[in-house]
């Protein structure tokens, strides 16, 4: 049985609650531990056979723990947002799946991060920048840091059906949207297929197109 220890699971239905889904309904049954914020949240989860814990990324001894329930074999998946205190939320789980022993993790930041910021427009730069310059860091801490990892730039993400079109670019500078649960969908098969290969790939679906 799949460990999936996540983090960055919000009642929104974003991606991170797409992943706990797809790998509760994976045959055989995969294993899935999440933190939240919410307690009714958690309990909805915990109805679904889904392991969930109350509390904050950034609570190193909280994290250390659900590590070491997970066990070593497990991934850790973050899809944590936010501006402030993302970098540091990412550090600690980093830094708690080196101590106990975790050795795959997969990270979900954005178009824009790290080497693709000159690619951001001035106006996403402004409306985005502190976000993505969190983000970047937590990159470099996974990047120099014991694990193997695979780091997802998704574009726009935006809700619907997943449609199969998800693509990854390395090294290759693109532009556009992403459905959430096209996202969760190539997250669980990279796992699955274990293509945790320490690259960095932007992810898009070329021919999803958003009229604002």
């Amino acid at each position: 049985m799949k460990t999936l220890l996540i983090f960055g699971i919000s009642p929104k239905l974003g991606t991170g609650y797409q992943i706990s889904q797809l790998a509760i309904q994976c045959q055989p049954k995969w294993r899935c531990i999440v933190l939240v914020r919410d307690a009714n949240f958690a309990k909805q989860l915990a109805e679904q056979g889904i392991e969930a814990y109350v509390g904050d990324a950034t609570d190193a001894s909280l994290v250390k723990k659900l590590c070491e329930l997970a066990g070593s074999n497990a991934t850790i998946i973050s899809t944590l947002g936010g501006i402030t205190g993302n970098y540091i939320a990412q550090r600690t789980i980093i830094d708690c799946a080196e101590q106990t022993d975790i050795n795959h993790m997969v990270l979900v930041t954005s178009l824009g991060c790290g080497d693709s910021w000159p690619t951001l427009s001035a106006r996403a730069k402004q409306a985005f920048g502190q976000a993505v310059r969190e983000k970047s860091l937590a990159e470099v801490w996974l990047q120099t840091s014991s694990l193997n990892y695979l780091i997802l730039r998704p574009g726009g993400l935006v809700d619907g059906d997943a449609t199969g079109e998800g693509r990854c670019y390395h090294q290759q500078e693109v532009h556009g949207f992403i459905h959430r649960t096209e996202l969760a969908r190539l997250i669980i098969n990279k796992i699955d297929d274990q293509q945790i290969d320490n690259r960095i790939y932007s992810v898009i679906e070329p021919s999803l197109k958003i009229n604002y």
